[in-house]
C-alpha cells in the first residue's frame, strides 16, 4: 500500500488534473480537505489508494488486441455497451458514430481513444467509413418501442419508417453494409420491432438485409434475466455475409443461477464510501437525494391504487435483494417509479443510483460516469445489457471463422 505522503502527492497531482472540486465528489468529502491534502498541510489516509486506483486510473475494461483482431465499426454508439460486448470477444474499433453530446462525454470517458467519435451518420459518406468485419448498431428504439410509439400517435406524429427524424435510419445502416459489405453485422432493437405496424416494419428490415442487401438473417428475441436480475427482452438480428450458421445455444449466461439485486445494490456498510457522490462519505449509506419524497411517494401509492381499481396495469415496482427487477427505461430519471429499492417498513423507497443502474445493465465498477444524474438514467436507460452483447460476440466471432474455412 502506498504511504500517506505518496497518497497526499497523488492527490495534489489529481486537483491540479480535475480540479479540488471533482476530487472530493468523487472521494465524498470537503474541497478543503483535499486542498490540504494536496498541500501537504495534513497526510491523506493511505487507505485511500485503492479508492484513488478505482476512480481515477485507466478503466480495467479497456483492453488491447491483436494486430488479427477483428476490427468493428460502432453506429448509434450511445455510451458504448456493443463495444464493450465485442472488445470482451477480441474485437477492435476502428470507428464510431453517435450525435448526442452527453452520450459522447459518457464514451471518451471510457474508451480508448484510437479515433474521433463521428457525429450524425446521417451526413456521413459511407465510402469514408473505414473497412471493417462487423458493423455494430443499436439503432434507436424510439420510433419502434410500444412508449415512443404510444406517445407519437397522442401526438398526432408519425411513427416507425414514416418518422423523417429518425425512421429512416435503419436505411444509413443498410447504405454503409452495402458500400462496405463487412463480413457480418450486430444489430440490437426493442422487441417490439417485430410487431411493429402489424409486422410490416420488419418485414422491410428483412427484406432490405436478406434480399437486397444478400446477408443470411438470424435472429432472436433475449430476455436479459439470466444475465442480469432484470427483465428486458431485445431483439438481436445477426447477418452473415457469406452465409453459415449462427448457435443461439450458444449465447447463455456463465452462472447457472440467475443473478438477484443483491448484485446491483449498494452495501451500505462503509465499504462503497469510494462511490461518490452515489454514497454519502460519512455514513457510508446511499445519499439521502434518491430516498423520494413523501410527497412524491404518496402521489405514486395513490397513483397505483386508482389504475389498479380501473383494471390498468400501472404500478410502482420495488425490489430488495432477492428480486429481478422490470426493465430500466431512458424515463426512469422522470420518478423511478418502475424500479423503487425497498427500505422497509414506514420508511420511504429510494432510486437506483446511477451506479446501480450501471451494475443492472451489466456494465462494470470502473466504468466513468461523467455526467449527471438525469442523463446518466437516460443513458443506461437506453443502452444494451453488456453480458449480453459479450456472449453474442463470442458466437459470432465463432460464427465468422466458420465461414472462412
Amino acid at each position: 500500500m502506498e504511504s500517506k505522503s505518496d497518497v497526499s502527492a497523488r492527490i495534489g497531482a489529481l486537483a491540479k488534473l480535475y480540479g479540488p472540486i471533482e476530487v472530493a465528489s468523487r472521494l465524498g468529502t470537503s474541497t478543503r480537505t483535499i486542498e490540504r491534502w494536496a498541500r501537504a498541510d495534513v497526510s491523506a489516509p493511505s487507505h485511500l489508494s485503492p479508492a484513488l486506483d478505482q476512480l481515477f486510473g485507466p478503466p480495467a475494461h479497456t483492453r488491447s488486441t491483436s494486430t488479427d483482431s477483428p476490427t468493428f465499426i460502432d453506429l448509434f454508439a450511445g455510451i458504448g455497451g456493443i463495444r464493450l460486448g465485442l472488445e470482451s470477444a477480441g474485437a477492435e474499433c476502428v470507428f464510431t458514430s453517435e450525435w448526442d453530446k452527453y452520450a459522447v462525454r459518457t464514451y471518451t470517458a471510457n474508451h480508448a481513444p484510437t479515433h474521433a467519435v463521428a457525429g450524425d451518420i446521417t451526413v456521413i459518406d459511407p465510402s469514408s467509413i473505414p473497412d471493417h468485419d462487423i458493423l455494430a448498431a443499436g439503432f434507436p428504439c424510439q420510433p419502434f418501442s410500444l412508449a415512443g410509439v404510444s406517445k407519437k400517435a397522442s401526438l398526432g406524429r408519425d411513427h416507425g419508417f414514416l418518422d423523417k427524424t429518425q425512421g429512416t435510419l435503419f436505411f444509413n445502416v443498410a447504405a454503409v453494409l452495402a458500400e462496405k459489405r463487412p463480413k457480418a453485422f450486430l444489430l440490437e432493437n426493442v422487441k417490439n420491432l417485430i410487431s411493429h405496424d402489424r409486422g410490416r416494419t420488419f418485414q422491410i428490415i428483412r427484406g432490405v438485409l436478406e434480399d437486397d442487401l444478400g446477408y443470411a438473417l438470424h435472429w432472436k428475441v433475449i430476455d436479459a434475466n439470466g444475465f442480469v436480475p432484470q427483465h428486458r427482452e431485445r431483439i438481436i438480428m445477426i447477418g452473415l455475409r457469406d452465409g453459415g450458421s449462427f448457435d443461439w445455444s450458444r449465447v447463455r449466461p456463465s452462472a447457472t443461477l440467475p443473478p438477484t439485486m443483491d448484485s446491483v445494490l449498494h452495501v451500505e456498510d462503509g465499504s462503497e464510501t469510494a462511490l461518490a457522490p452515489f454514497i454519502d462519505g460519512e455514513t457510508g449509506r446511499v445519499a439521502e437525494r434518491y430516498v423520494l419524497s413523501d410527497r412524491l411517494w404518496a402521489y405514486l401509492q395513490a397513483y397505483a391504487a386508482k389504475h389498479k381499481a380501473a383494471g390498468n396495469g400501472f404500478g410502482y415496482g420495488t425490489v430488495t435483494r432477492t428480486s429481478t427487477s422490470r426493465t430500466l427505461s431512458a424515463r426512469y430519471h422522470k420518478d423511478g417509479s418502475e424500479i423503487l429499492v425497498w427500505r422497509g417498513e414506514g420508511l420511504n423507497p429510494r432510486r437506483l443510483t446511477p451506479r446501480e443502474c450501471a451494475r443492472l445493465m451489466g456494465f462494470p465498477d470502473d466504468f466513468d460516469i461523467p455526467v449527471s444524474d438525469t442523463q446518466a438514467y437516460r443513458q443506461f436507460g437506453n443502452s444494451v445489457v453488456v453480458p449480453v452483447m459479450a456472449s453474442v460476440a463470442e458466437e459470432l466471432g465463432a460464427a465468422i471463422r466458420r465461414g472462412a474455412r
